[in-house]
């Protein structure tokens, strides 16, 4: 009686298992490098002198307080841009936000300017009643 061997798993399956590994492999580094990149960015703004800066006015603010209630949390995704380059930079994004009454966003436009940041917009966009509520001293003419 003559003894037949079986090939293995992967020898019986190779034509299939190769290329559909490979095309899963690449989808997993694509997914991956797209989350790191995301959480990079996010990263970067969180621990921007303006976002910081911004999220704690509007956590401070009395009047945002009364609208959205308490606590005061980021919300969501900031969508914007920020630049920095040494001493000088731009900033302009949207920090959304959230109470628990409601929600809002806080828009922030700046300039960094020889190491300081100078703020021409800052405000909290109410989501219910668009109504903006100015976290600068100066007046919400032009906002």
């Amino acid at each position: 009686m003559e003894e037949i061997k079986q090939k293995s798993w992967f020898g019986r399956n190779w034509l299939w298992v190769l290329p559909v590994g490979g095309c899963l492999t690449i989808i997993i580094l694509f997914v991956c490098g797209v989350g790191a990149l995301f959480f990079g960015v996010t990263k970067m703004f969180k621990s921007s002198a303006p976002y910081e800066y911004a999220v704690e006015l509007a956590k401070q603010n009395p009047e945002i307080i009364a609208v959205l209630g308490e606590p005061i949390e980021t919300n969501g995704i900031i969508s914007g841009n920020i630049s920095l380059k040494n001493n000088s930079g731009e900033a302009d994004f949207s920090i959304p936000i959230k109470g628990s009454n409601g929600k809002a966003s806080i828009v922030v436009i700046g300039e960094k300017i020889d190491g300081e940041w100078e703020y021409e917009k800052l405000f909290v966009l109410i989501k219910e009643t668009k109504e903006k509520i100015n976290l600068l001293d100066k007046d919400l003419e032009g906002i």
